[in-house]
């Protein structure tokens, strides 16, 4: 986290020094407070994050002052603090452009602080994002992940951050979104891509299988075992496994799936012998593993360590305009697959796409897209084409 930096504008030295005391004590604050108006103005270009402006002050009141920093730079966050409790006022300040309105009572040092920690989580946000708007996209590398929205653009940046590395990942968002599409371009663009990239749907394989699908077995180790089995881990082995659903393992694998993540070794069932391992490990869940962990449902030793590096997918519902570009692949492949001739999105069409919901996300668009070609004549989908199954 970068250095955040606050101006205090309050024209009574006493309160002013006692603000600045209290706001320096918070992790990555520099403070600086300013007497006059004027002064925090021509200190603008130092690019405060923060500004807590008192209402009355010399010269010009505190609303002019803000929209004085507003002009200059919008994305300052402004506090106001004042004595004014007329609704029209706190409102009025609201309008233009204050972040947080702090009436001066004896809580005031108290509740300008809590504000200031919250305005911190703010601009800590916007760092990571600037940080990752200067990372050049080489959209050659990630053919499969389609899309020109500021979410998407996000993930290709981080996935293009982790791609070297051998930290372990965890994919989050919703059924849909394409979460193993990540895991796969976060594998084949690392230096495991020549060496095997397994998959395991967690939720697919019943619990009594599982140990065995992951770590595999000896001959013999209990009933129909009758040849030696090479479990996932294995097989992945110098590559990546793709742990897929993890939040659907039970408790008693995640405290064995933990020890192999800590030993970096598989045991067989039916074995004595540990077999070591260089395996990345990418995993990915649907549910909120934090509720999952508060609730008792999900180890939080083994959460700590899957989340090495978080990536989380946006809806397709957050993703606007991608909604186009993905039905226009989607039915480009799909008439190709079939040997169809080219078929087009009427404007009616597109506008209904445009404005549906998306539960299910892309796999539904690829879908609906996909019934629409069959459905349509004319080589032209048309409203009366399209079916949404959920809604």
């Amino acid at each position: 986290m970068g250095l955040i930096k606050v101006f205090i504008v309050e024209d009574d030295h006493f309160l002013g020094s006692l603000i600045k005391k209290t706001l320096e004590k918070l992790d990555n604050c520099e403070v600086t407070h300013f007497m006059t108006p004027q002064d925090c103005i021509d200190n603008l270009h130092l690019n405060p994050d923060i500004i807590s402006i008192d209402y009355m002050l010399p010269g010009m009141n505190g609303i002019e002052l803000m929209e004085k920093i507003k002009n200059y730079n919008d994305g300052i966050q402004c506090i106001m603090v004042s004595g004014q409790e007329k609704i029209d006022v706190v409102i009025d300040t609201y309008r233009k452009g204050a972040s947080d309105y702090i009436i001066k009572n004896d809580n005031a040092l108290v509740n300008l602080e809590n504000s200031v920690k919250t305005l911190c989580k703010t601009v800590y946000l916007k760092q990571e994002n600037d940080a990752l708007k200067e990372i050049v996209i080489d959209r050659n590398k990630y053919n499969n992940i389609l899309g020109n929205s500021s979410p998407v653009l996000k993930v290709l940046r981080l996935i293009q951050k982790v791609e070297k590395s051998n930290i372990m990942v965890l994919v989050t968002g919703q059924s849909g979104t394409g979460k193993e599409l990540v895991a796969r371009a976060i594998h084949y663009n690392s230096q495991r891509a020549r060496k095997p990239f397994v998959t395991v749907n967690m939720g697919a394989i019943p619990e009594d299988l599982i140990e065995s699908e992951l770590f595999g077995h000896e001959k013999g180790a209990f009933t129909d075992a009758r040849d030696r089995r090479i479990g996932k881990f294995e097989e992945a082995n110098e590559g990546t496994i793709f742990l897929d659903e993890i939040g659907e393992m039970d408790l008693m694998m995640q405290t064995k799936l933990l020890r192999v993540l800590q030993e970096k070794e598989v045991t067989r069932i039916g074995s004595n012998k540990s077999i070591k391992l260089d395996v990345r490990v990418i995993a990915a869940t649907n549910k909120n593993l934090v509720q999952e962990v508060k609730e008792g449902r999900f180890r939080e030793d083994l959460f700590y360590r899957l989340q090495g590096f978080l990536i989380h997918l946006p809806t397709l519902l957050e993703r606007g305009d991608d909604v186009v570009l993905l039905s226009k692949n989607f039915l480009s492949d799909f008439c190709k697959e079939n040997r169809m001739p080219n078929i087009q999105l009427s404007k009616e069409a597109t506008k209904f796409l445009m404005d549906y919901g998306w539960p299910g996300n892309v796999r539904e668009l690829k879908a609906v897209i996909e019934r629409a070609a069959i459905m349509s004549e004319n080589n032209t989908i048309l409203p009366e084409d399209l079916v949404f199954v959920n809604s």
